[in-house]
């Protein structure tokens, strides 16, 4: 609960309050990052080993965000901005392996149920606080919150930690490398956007990255010296 109130609760929020300061597109950047810092900090912390396929693949994933997402001008982006999307990458980065951890023996749905229960105290507390709390006034908006809790936020959630616990943080961080990509298509197919080459391009090498982590497997080469 405490992890789900202080590390969600604050990706959460930064990572919305840095679409105030930044596009769409260099957030996203920024923010998918997380997977190199998992990696760097698991192996720093002695967690998990840093092996030479997780580092290709690690590699190829980054490389496939900044073709799909485009890589950011430095000149032309807000440093507060900046500040809060690598903020929320590093915070997510801590946030990974403190649930992988927290949630040995318990059931997934459990472990899901307590890290969702966490964010709406955070949350509520907030809203309250700052009386910024309401309450959707159409049937339209209630789908939607619906739609999102049930989709976007339990199954979403319960997948994320029954694969943590099997994965590990940091292969489940350069496999979650996928959201952007399936991000694109579902807005080709719902909203009628266009399939660029860079979404194409960007896909495959994050598919890359997830065929060379499954086909080398979890502990079969000797790890890369830091």
């Amino acid at each position: 609960m405490a992890i789900g109130a202080i590390g969600q609760a604050a990706v959460t929020y930064l990572s919305l309050r840095a679409l105030d300061y930044l596009p769409v597109g260099p957030l996203a950047f920024l923010f998918y990052t997380y997977p190199a810092w998992v990696a760097l900090m698991s192996a720093i912390t002695g967690r998990e080993r840093l092996t030479m396929p997780r580092l290709v693949a690690l590699i190829i994933a980054m490389a496939g965000i900044a073709v799909m997402v485009g890589t950011p001008a430095a000149g032309t982006l807000n440093v507060v901005g900046v500040s809060m999307a690598l903020g929320t990458a590093l915070l997510y980065a801590l946030y990974l392996p403190a649930l992988h951890g927290a949630q040995q023996g318990m059931p997934a749905g459990v472990s899901t149920f307590f890290l969702m229960f966490g964010v709406l105290i955070a949350f509520l507390l907030a809203s309250t606080v700052t009386h910024q709390l309401q309450v959707p006034q159409s049937m339209t908006t209630w789908k939607f919150v619906v739609m999102l809790s049930l989709i976007g936020t339990v199954i979403a959630f319960g997948t994320l930690i029954a694969g943590l616990r099997v994965l590990g943080p940091v292969r489940t961080s350069i496999v979650s490398t996928v959201e952007p990509f399936f991000t694109a298509m579902l807005g080709v197919l719902l909203l009628k956007e266009t399939l660029t080459t860079a979404t194409i391009a960007g896909g495959v090498m994050i598919a890359a990255a997830v065929i060379i982590l499954e086909w080398t497997g979890r502990d079969r080469t000797a790890p890369v010296a830091l």
